[in-house]
């Protein structure tokens, strides 16, 4: 399985908006830091797992409705 290119952006921007390092952002997605490295380096020509696959989409998707809420209050 490999991420979209708007999947390995969407990653690298909300890294740079908190300001997480890869091992902060290793443990929030749940993967390990050398895997975070790859998929941030690699793009979208790394091949990860599909677990891995869906842990950092389930990151994503939590980040962005984390977002909408604050939002909305």
């Amino acid at each position: 399985m490999k991420l979209t290119q708007n999947q390995i952006t969407a990653l690298k921007r909300k890294r740079g908006e908190r300001n997480l390092t890869i091992n902060h952002l290793a443990n929030e997605i749940g993967v390990s830091r050398f895997t975070i490295s790859r998929i941030i380096h690699n793009g979208a020509n790394e091949e990860i797992t599909p677990a891995t696959g869906k842990k950092v989409n389930d990151w994503l998707i939590s980040e962005y409705n984390h977002d909408l809420v604050k939002e909305v209050n």
